[in-house]
């Protein structure tokens, strides 16, 4: 399968900006994505139109895709502030964001309301990047596997029956190492993929194997070759380091 490598911009860049790293990622990465790569950018509501329009003019025909941060579970209707499919989608969306450790933990979204979120989703026609994680007090108390399973159980409630496998993606984001700086040791990320594909492979026993896990939690271009080239490891979800086109395309080509 095909090593995923998104950039979550989170609540950062105008329309211009956007524009701009786009067009100088696309300078970063050269004629073509490798063969065995996929890329994602994951843009703000407002920039999104902006930066389906730059991905057009300065990487057409090149597996880098445009996501969205959030969704929510609805059609439409009277729910201010809020984005659904559908507007996702006349962007030109292939992907989505669902329980974002920020999302859970800043704004107090429930394991719940993430499963209505991936299910409806998908659903509608968006590929999704489910994200899961502990926090440190969590690990520390030996609650990673109860954790994730929570996570995973909920998040995957009510799928798609037809669902292809290559069209839900896994993040493993640990809280304690998100813009911390703190990364996750080798073998603390090799437990937490083999322990996170079990656990979906009790879930969804006929297509776990095909479905990839990606690691996300202060990736740079120092350390993102050795981290893409673990174990169970099928991409990266980038933070801080997607910032920056240069940096970026780094990781992306690691």
């Amino acid at each position: 399968m095909k090593k995923l490598i998104a950039a979550n911009w989170k609540m950062y860049k105008c329309r211009h900006d956007a524009t701009q790293t786009i067009a100088d990622l696309a300078a970063g990465l050269g004629r073509s994505v490798p063969a065995d790569r996929e890329i994602a950018v994951f843009a703000p509501f407002t920039a999104l139109a902006a930066s389906a329009e730059a991905l057009a003019a300065h990487m057409p025909g090149k597996a880098v895709f445009l996501g969205a941060q959030d969704v929510y579970p609805a059609v439409e209707g009277a729910f201010t502030g809020e984005i659904s499919p559908s507007m996702l989608l006349d962007c030109s969306c292939r992907f989505v964001l669902t329980g974002h450790s920020e999302r859970r933990h800043l704004l107090g979204e429930s394991r719940e309301f993430v499963g209505e979120k991936t299910a409806f989703a998908l659903a509608a026609g968006l590929d999704v990047v489910l994200c899961i994680g502990e926090t440190l007090t969590e690990r520390e108390g030996g609650r990673l596997e109860a954790v994730l399973g929570a996570q995973l159980e909920a998040g995957l409630a009510n799928l798609p029956r037809d669902l292809e496998p290559q069209r839900l993606v896994f993040a493993y984001e640990p809280v304690w190492a998100i813009g911390t700086g703190r990364v996750a040791g080798e073998k603390e990320i090799l437990q937490a993929h083999a322990l996170a594909r079990e656990l979906v492979k009790k879930i969804l026993p006929a297509s776990y194997a095909k479905m990839r896990i990606l690691y996300g939690g202060s990736v740079k271009p120092d350390n993102a070759a050795k981290i893409i080239g673990l174990d169970n490891v099928d991409g990266l979800l980038v933070g801080g380091a997607s910032l920056q086109a240069e940096s970026f395309a780094h990781i992306a080509l690691a």
